[in-house]
């Protein structure tokens, strides 16, 4: 195992390999380019793959206190009325048969906390893009002047990721797929107790729940032409997207105001041919793997890569092979779940054939619980 490694980023990708390689006993640093370590963002869906990758990083337990893991899954029309919903999770299901939610900025809390106590180095307000490759190391100089050797940098800065950008610059870009998604919070009645789909309106939308008391919606919309809304268009904007829709749906739409948490991001794709390293500097997460949300699967698939090189890197004397074994474990997971995500979408676009994009998720799905 290598001695002393730099975790660039300090998303869920980042924090999870500091994680997985600081239990292993590594030296970690971690260096984010916000001096705040902030989380952006409302509510995220968690899926079994998820969780079980909560799990094997030691953070379900804490996770279920202060999101919400059940299962499960209702269909509603467009009035509210309930199409199909599947029956009880047993208790002793484990994670990777369940579900839930959780608010991005509670993850992010859980996660940077266990960070430092498990003694990882945190540098913020430091954008490294200053490697020099040499000797069997890495050289890395830090904004603030400081220069440091370290054996291995993980590159975990995202889907527009200067370091990819740095080692393969010809690399593609990230791809505007035409939807948007749509992000806001709301307190959560009593029988939104699993995930919803809502059915036969003009987008797409679910809730989730994220705690005991309050849920999200995730609203993704046809925006072929990327457009871009200023703040005081948000929530007028949302209010619209809801107002055909039913049931509990319209006091939600009455609640919005001036302290509702709107988030907005036009959905982007990237798939990272191999190798996903050069030398000594290997990415990981949306640097090189950026997926839409339709799989739910984002931030397991991110924990999963931080436990995947940490064990990659524990198994193998040269890090070349690890870091090659990394991408081989990695490559054709990822590749399935950003595709069928992308696919997924591009049949809501195109008004196809709901039953199909289902059947592709129930597939993939069954795919992604197969161990990482």
């Amino acid at each position: 195992m290598i001695g002393k490694v730099l975790v660039v980023g300090g998303g869920v990708g980042g924090m999870s390999t500091a994680l997985a390689l600081a239990r292993r006993g590594v030296q970690v640093e971690l260096a984010d380019a916000d001096r705040h370590w902030r989380a952006y963002g409302a509510g995220i869906s968690v899926t079994g793959l998820s969780l079980r990758a909560f799990a094997d990083l030691g953070i379900l337990d804490e996770v279920r206190e202060k999101g919400f893991v059940g299962g499960g899954i209702r269909l509603r029309g467009a009035d509210g009325g309930v199409i199909m919903e599947t029956p009880p999770i047993s208790a002793e299901a484990p994670p990777i048969a369940r579900s839930g939610g959780i608010m991005r900025p509670v993850l992010h809390e859980i996660m940077s906390r266990r960070v430092r106590e498990a003694g990882v180095r945190v540098t913020l307000g430091a954008e490294i893009a200053d490697f020099a490759q040499a000797d069997g190391g890495v050289r890395v100089v830090f904004p603030d002047g400081r220069a440091e050797r370290f054996d291995l940098v993980v590159a975990a800065d995202g889907i527009f990721s200067k370091t990819r950008g740095a080692l393969f610059p010809e690399a593609p870009r990230p791809r505007f797929t035409g939807q948007g998604c749509w992000r806001i919070v709301a307190d959560r009645p009593p029988e939104v107790d699993r995930a919803e789909m809502w059915l036969g309106g003009p987008v797409k939308l679910g809730f989730n729940p994220v705690s005991q008391g309050k849920m999200y919606a995730f609203i993704l919309e046809h925006v072929p032409d990327n457009p871009w809304y200023a703040p005081e268009e948000q929530l007028p904007h949302v209010a619209e997207l809801l107002a055909p829709y039913g049931g509990y749906v319209p006091a939600v739409r009455d609640s919005l105001g001036e302290a509702s948490l709107v988030n907005y991001r036009p959905l982007e794709c990237l798939m990272l041919p191999a190798p996903w390293h050069k030398g000594r500097i290997v990415m990981i997460g949306d640097a090189v793997h950026a997926t839409t949300p339709h799989m739910a699967s984002g931030a397991g698939m991110a924990v999963e890569d931080g436990l995947v090189l940490a064990d990659e890197l524990a198994r193998h004397d040269d890090v070349s092979e690890a870091l090659a074994g990394f991408t081989a474990r990695r490559f054709e997971r990822a590749r399935m779940v950003v595709e069928n995500s992308v696919r997924i979408g591009e049949i809501e676009m195109a008004g196809g054939n709901q039953m199909d994009a289902n059947a592709m998720l129930g597939d993939t799905m069954q795919k992604l619980q197969q161990p990482y």
